[in-house]
């Protein structure tokens, strides 16, 4: 079987080209502020991007036989965790999403493809809205509002089936708190195959990070959305974009960030202090929500690779559960193993509808 993996970033186009389970290609395509400041939204990126993967696979000889393409899943509306045959509705979900991102672009770019070539079929897996909270999770104390979640699913759940091949047993055996650090930081309660906690990274709820502002004051956040100071736009950025480390530290690139910490600046390091202080008092809060029966605490993504911050987060919730750390994300691999088990029959793709 021949697999074509397209996971669409905020300034990468990662793909991959897998025969079964074995990689051939791996390739990230970066993209540069002057590539992408030409498009007013996500959803207008799409040739410029399918071009890039089309071109990087006529450079390296890949031929375009594929027996399935999959993508990354897009922020379309919630959905249960699984793999997703592509059809006319997702792809029109994910023109017209509410969340713009470039992910959206993973399912329209893999049927593009994929149509092309005879036999050949489309996915998607685990997108970041895959949604599986219990009840009490989607309360607040509005009326007027509910807890959504979306989050790094993908990348957890692949970690997860990884942690617990590693250890002898299942993904629905265990329960584990997985945090995924990235440019988002998401945190997620599972409970034995079912994430029924987590927060809404893509707009910031719980810690902050390096590009989001955390859960914030709503009161302060109410007048200064009356203050007359900001538009809507530049408000929104302030909590996902232009937030986080970013604005108090004028950066979001975490190399900097360790070395301003090696020299000596006292900011950075109470900054990153309190990003680990928030990470953990999250990790501890979905204790509770699996009544304290907590098999594993694991922490990926990629300042999973930066010790100086996971020290930080140990030194804090090492008292709870074993922590074990999977540095960067598994994502392409999981997204191939999941077309495989469709194609090899293991697994029936679900409906979009």
């Amino acid at each position: 079987m021949l697999i074509l993996v397209i996971n669409p970033g905020s300034t990468s186009t990662k793909i991959a080209v897998y025969e079964n389970y074995s990689p051939i290609l791996v390739k990230s395509i970066s993209h540069s502020h002057q590539d992408l400041v030409q498009f007013a939204k996500a959803s207008e990126q799409f040739e410029f991007r399918k071009q890039l993967v089309i071109d990087e696979l006529k450079k390296n000889d890949i031929p375009f036989k594929f027996d399935a393409v999959i993508g990354r899943g897009g922020l379309t509306k919630p959905l249960s965790g699984g793999v997703y045959e592509v059809n006319e509705q997702m792809m029109n979900d994910a023109r017209n999403a509410e969340h713009q991102h470039a992910c959206d672009l993973g399912c329209l770019i893999a049927h593009e493809i994929a149509s092309e070539i005879p036999g050949c079929r489309s996915f998607i897996a685990d997108p970041g809205v895959t949604d599986e909270l219990n009840d009490y999770a989607r309360v607040c104390g509005s009326p007027l509002m509910k807890r959504i979640c979306i989050w790094h699913a993908l990348n957890q759940r692949a970690i997860a089936r990884r942690y617990a091949r590693e250890n002898n047993t299942t993904y629905e055996a265990l329960n584990l708190i997985m945090c995924h650090l990235g440019g988002g930081i998401s945190i997620a309660a599972h409970d034995h195959g079912k994430a029924t906690d987590v927060n809404n990274a893509l707009d910031g709820e719980g810690p902050f990070s390096p590009e989001r502002a955390g859960s914030l004051p709503a009161a302060d956040l109410i007048r200064l959305c009356y203050s007359g100071k900001y538009t809507e736009d530049e408000l929104l950025k302030r909590i996902a974009g232009q937030a986080g480390l970013t604005a108090l530290l004028g950066t979001n690139d975490m190399i900097e960030v360790n070395k301003r910490i090696q020299n000596g600046d006292a900011q950075a390091k109470f900054y990153v202090d309190a990003m680990a202080y928030h990470i953990s008092k999250n990790i501890v809060a979905q204790a509770a929500v699996l009544c304290g029966k907590v098999d594993a605490i694991i922490l990926t993504g990629g300042m999973a690779h930066w010790g100086y911050l996971t020290d930080r987060i140990k030194e804090r919730v090492a008292w709870l559960a074993p922590i074990h750390i999977y540095p960067g994300e598994d994502e392409l691999l999981a997204l191939a193993q999941n077309a495989m088990a469709v194609l090899t029959g293991k697994v029936m793709p679900l409906e979009y509808k």
